[in-house]
């Protein structure tokens, strides 16, 4: 909002020098305003993206604690009345702080909201793979800081708690990963875009590997 208001005072601003100048000016200040138009609509977007983010995960946050104090029930509680996603469950991140629940399901619209988890084989976090993909503007910006050896908290909606430990970063394309759902030991691996710093969507991930090393029932 004040982004937005800041824009409209330097508009007003500009304006009025336009009305007042001469004709070669006025076409200099209409293009000098145009382009600080699209820049400030550019902030406001960019600004309305990370509340969306963070408005969407304290709504996601009640919809989880009261998934998991009726745990009888047989789907999740749903954010919102017409959503068509639901809390999966709960990543934290100790070292750094970050604690955040994750959705069924990766597509577009439902990664505006938190981390994706991808349906895979792994439903009982106890084998195999779960990949975890979240935005490196958002949710998974903390990825940039990640190190070997911290360790990833994993909670369930039926209150089981899975400790991983990151043993593995690598940067890989969005189609030949290497990844695979299956496998003996239980992993996670956390994905998001990169370079962290580029805006465009490109081809390339980055990707956190986790491994079990610690499971409790809360």
């Amino acid at each position: 909002m004040a982004i937005i208001k800041i824009a409209l005072l330097t508009e007003h601003m500009m304006f009025h020098h336009i009305r007042h100048a001469p004709l070669p000016h006025k076409v200099a200040y209409g293009i000098s305003l145009f382009i600080f138009a699209m820049g400030a609509l550019i902030m406001a977007e960019a600004f309305s993206i990370k509340a969306k983010a963070a408005l969407a995960q304290l709504l996601l946050e009640r919809a989880w604690a009261e998934t998991q104090s009726h745990s009888s029930l047989k789907n999740p509680v749903k954010p919102w009345p017409w959503a068509d996603i639901s809390p999966q469950l709960e990543l934290h991140h100790p070292r750094l702080g970050k604690k955040m629940i994750a959705l069924s399901g990766v597509n577009g619209e439902a990664l505006a909201f938190g981390p994706g988890v991808l349906a895979s084989e792994n439903s009982a976090m106890t084998q195999g793979l779960t990949v975890i993909s979240g935005h490196r503007d958002t949710h998974f910006s903390f990825l940039k800081y990640v190190q070997l050896g911290d360790d990833v908290v994993i909670t369930t909606a039926k209150g089981e708690s899975f400790t991983y430990q990151i043993e593995e970063t690598r940067i890989v394309p969005y189609d030949a990963s290497g990844l695979s759902p299956r496998g003996a030991k239980a992993q996670i691996a956390l994905v998001t875009c990169w370079p962290f710093t580029e805006k465009r969507q490109g081809p390339l991930r980055f990707v956190a590997i986790a491994s079990l090393k610690e499971t409790s029932a809360l």
